[in-house]
């Protein structure tokens, strides 16, 4: 059932056309609102603590203890070398590989595979430990990572 139009009628005549003239007044008026609403805005203050305040620096520690039972992994890192596949499938027991570690050098502590400081080996009820000669600077540690 198809019905015909008749001349000069418009297919949507029950609908209201949005000429241009409607649509610059729309964004006129939603400019208006914008700016209303922008003029009652107000800044928010105080989300942050103040790092120089006293009640900041009395959270310090209670802050800090949450982090204090966190584990890391603390290696001591006696040297490295590179090795093929093919000499590595050699490796038998009693095999030496050469390190680029000299005997005597300091020997690097890392945490979480990070830099931290060098150390000595020492031998403690017929246990390894190191005794820390030199700790690494926050500052030190943050240039080597920028390499």
């Amino acid at each position: 059932m198809t019905e015909q139009l008749e001349e000069g009628q418009n297919p949507g005549a029950g609908e209201e056309e949005v000429s241009m003239d409607d649509w610059a007044a729309a964004m006129a008026e939603q400019e208006t609102t914008d700016a209303a609403q922008a003029d009652n805005v107000q800044p928010a203050t105080n989300l942050f603590q103040e790092l120089g305040s006293s009640e900041a620096a009395l959270n310090v520690p209670s802050n800090l203890d949450m982090i204090l039972d966190i584990p890391v992994q603390l290696t001591v890192e006696l040297g490295r070398t590179k090795i093929a596949i093919r000499n590595l499938l050699q490796l038998a027991q009693g095999s030496v590989v050469e390190l680029d570690g000299l005997a005597g050098e300091p020997m690097d502590v890392l945490v979480n595979g990070c830099l931290i400081a060098q150390g000595e080996v020492v031998v403690v009820n017929d246990k390894f430990g190191i005794r820390l000669t030199d700790i690494i600077t926050p500052a030190e540690r943050i240039r080597r990572l920028q390499k």
